[in-house]
């Protein structure tokens, strides 16, 4: 027996409305009224697709449409301006080591129940 193809729901954009929903992606979120940070995110863009064509996508359904169209997650690197790259390394290497184990909220084996202090 062979493939049919992939499962799921074909997508309902048609070739010019998934080239239209590029172009308008590319143009940013401020162009479309989200100018409080540059981040697309799943519920924006189902919402740019919204007000652009009518339909509703699920944030699952947004993500392998991006995909589809050769957008991937990204993840921006949030980082202090004071941060000390040289005072992160050194407490890594010096203090990590001693941390280890697991944090004193977890006891192995035992439950809720019979957790020392619960009731």
């Amino acid at each position: 027996m062979s493939s049919r193809g992939p499962g799921g729901f074909p997508c309902r954009l048609s070739d010019d409305q998934a080239k239209r929903l590029q172009a308008e992606l590319d143009a940013g979120p401020a162009t479309h009224g989200w100018s409080e940070d540059q981040r697309w995110t799943l519920a924006r863009v189902a919402e740019l697709i919204h007000r652009l064509f009518g339909y509703r996508y699920t944030p699952r359904g947004v993500s392998y449409l991006l995909h589809r169209l050769g957008w991937s997650p990204q993840v921006p690197a949030h980082r202090a301006v004071e941060r000390d790259e040289q005072a992160v390394e050194r407490w890594r290497t010096e203090q990590w080591s001693r941390v280890g184990g697991r944090p004193s909220s977890w006891a192995r084996g035992l439950s809720s129940r019979t957790r020392p202090g619960r009731t």
